[in-house]
């Protein structure tokens, strides 16, 4: 695109107007009366065959209507067809008209970016100055398909003519290459920017969420309202998610009384934010009540909810909300059934998901990794380890390493060595650098005796360089959000979560704890040196300094990035019978309420 000729006219840094049109003709007063593609194309035959086939206001009008938002695909195509014909288009807001339908196009579009660029070098070799409606248009082309190396060459030659710089075109700039994932340079852009501005600003708290990078997100909002710029619902949307990631319940909830102050509370998008985050926060509670407070709901929302009862282990319920969600007429789609099948996996529903899953397909929903691995997931762990392996092996699409690493932690659960070694076999065919596998394998040959092939396993992992991804827990406490990793003393207060860690121990010892060693398999340890490689699993550092540093009775909530294993499992459960409080921790996979000695999965997880 690059190589395309420039025109040498400065463009303007205003919109373009379109050319005067000529005298009003009767056949312009049909077209907005064509209500499909097929009674447009009759009308636009009869333009032809009256000589207006590059009438400058019916070409514009027509390039409108089928671009408008909404317009279907074919509508798209159609403009294009009627433009390409045009011998020397030389209506700079024909252009701009057909690069904001290729904007709107649909999302991960690569062929609407390419479409996008080859209408830009046309206007560029006709000679037409391009003005800001133009590279605002291309870039959210470009964003929305992911098209990086596009957008990275409609940068330079934006910088080329002079528009870069403008108020439009640089916040597009920072979203385009945000969206394409390229986070340095969209914060190079926002660092040099002149000004604030709303839009980069959630172009950048965008990005941030998007790229895992929560606490940057939430500082770059902070920093917006003492600038004075009022959030906007993407503003608050994306601190939510932000929240979400964290684990930070109170900044959730401080967010959520300014969502109130600010009057963005009444929109179904920024409630439905409220209820994910919520939910990922670990108070159901919340999410269930600000659900019952829409005066109206999209399927968005009901989903998100649907989700939130799964991921809490409140299986049936989230079945009974997918039951009113049909009865209210509304379709579900295919973060509908993935909640639902995922509420039926974590429950030990398996007639029920695999009922919905073929419900599914008769919806003309067509499923989706996510799905195929809730259905192996809803197999396997009920036991039916050689029907969820024959179910992957004859998917319709590839399996990815997801699936088969789904399987292998149930044979590890359900100690199958033998299909274990197998689906061990497929998971380093499509991806051996995954320490993760290495471990659960290994773990299960120890686990049955199995110690060749356990020493052999540990060589390969070490051959490889592959590491175990270290646990790391997290812990809100006054806003603050405190993390702790398994065995280490990085956080400044490590040794005192240390000593407390001793010291409840003891106490539940006299309840009956016994350190569950089963899971340690390292052949030179003694069971004392086994107990105490368990002792300081990063969510017992994190519940420890919880008991620390809130009241008693307090609520704590505890944010865990692996699976929860077995004897901190146990060990939460007696925190909260003998310390009479309510452990909610989210792992990996779910949510553990802890309470009276009890765990909401049913110890099913």
């Amino acid at each position: 695109m690059s190589s395309a000729p420039l025109t040498s006219t400065p463009p303007p840094l205003l919109p373009a107007k379109s050319k005067s049109p000529p005298p009003h003709h009767p056949l312009l007063s049909h077209l907005p009366h064509c209500t499909s593609l097929r009674s447009l194309a009759q009308l636009h035959a009869a333009a032809v065959k009256a000589g207006l086939a590059a009438h400058p206001a019916f070409v514009t009008r027509l390039l409108t209507l089928c671009t408008a938002p909404g317009a279907a695909p074919a509508h798209l195509a159609y403009a294009r067809q009627v433009f390409d014909r045009v011998p020397h288009p030389a209506d700079a807001v024909w252009y701009n008209t057909l690069l904001r339908g290729y904007a709107r196009g649909s999302p991960s579009s690569s062929a609407a970016a390419e479409a996008a660029v080859r209408v830009f070098a046309r206007m560029l070799e006709e000679g037409v100055a391009p003005d800001t409606y133009t590279f605002v248009s291309l870039l959210k082309a470009c964003a929305a398909a992911r098209a990086g190396e596009e957008g990275r060459q409609a940068h330079a030659v934006a910088a080329k003519v002079g528009a870069a710089g403008h108020e439009y075109v640089r916040p597009t700039l920072i979203n385009m290459y945000a969206e394409c994932g390229d986070v340095r340079a969209a914060r190079a852009m926002f660092d040099r920017m002149e000004g604030d501005c709303v839009v980069s600003y959630n172009a950048m708290i965008a990005a941030a969420v998007r790229s895992s990078r929560p606490g940057e997100a939430l500082v770059l909002f902070r920093e917006m309202q003492a600038k004075g710029l009022k959030p906007t619902s993407v503003t608050v949307i994306s601190a939510l998610s932000a929240c979400a990631l964290l684990g930070a319940l109170e900044l959730g909830r401080w967010i959520h009384d300014y969502v109130r102050k600010i009057g963005l509370d009444s929109l179904v998008k920024v409630s439905t934010a409220l209820i994910d985050m919520y939910a990922k926060c670990g108070s159901l509670e919340d999410a269930v009540a600000v659900f019952q407070g829409m005066e109206s709901r999209d399927k968005q929302a009901w989903s998100v909810m649907i989700v939130a009862y799964a991921n809490h282990g409140y299986g049936r319920e989230a079945i009974l909300l997918f039951e009113e969600m049909k009865k209210q007429g509304i379709k579900p789609d295919d973060i509908t059934f993935l909640g639902v099948l995922y509420a039926c996996s974590h429950s030990g529903l398996v007639s029920e998901g695999l009922q919905y899953f073929d419900d599914m397909k008769d919806n003309g929903t067509i499923p989706g990794i996510k799905h195929y691995g809730c259905v192996t997931d809803l197999l396997a762990r009920s036991g039916q380890l050689e029907r969820a392996y024959k179910f992957i092996d004859e998917l319709p699409i590839k399996p990815t390493p997801i699936l088969w690493r789904t399987l292998l932690s149930a044979c590890g659960g359900h100690r199958d060595v033998e299909l274990g070694k197998r689906v061990f076999g497929r998971i380093l065919e499509l991806d051996d650098s995954h320490g993760g596998d290495y471990v659960i394998f290994s773990n299960l040959c120890a686990n049955t005796g199995k110690w060749e092939e356990m020493n052999r396993v540990r060589k390969l992992m070490n051959e490889k360089g592959v590491v175990k991804v270290p646990g790391c827990s997290s812990i809100e406490i006054d806003n603050t959000v405190h993390e702790f990793f398994a065995g280490d003393g990085r956080h400044p207060k490590s040794q005192e979560a240390r000593k407390m860690v001793d010291e409840v121990i003891d106490q539940l010892k006299l309840v009956g704890y016994v350190p569950d060693t089963s899971h340690v398999f390292h052949v030179e340890m003694g069971e004392e040196e086994k107990a105490t490689s368990l002792r300081y699993h990063s969510e017992k550092l994190a519940i420890a300094f919880g008991l620390l540093n809130t009241a008693p009775g307090a609520t704590l909530r505890v944010v865990k990035n692996l699976r929860v294993c077995p004897d901190c499992h146990s060990m939460a459960k007696l925190v909260s019978m003998v310390f009479n409080r309510r452990i909610i921790l989210r792992d990996l996979n779910r949510f553990h309420h802890f309470e009276d000695g009890l765990c909401s999965c049913g110890d099913y997880w």
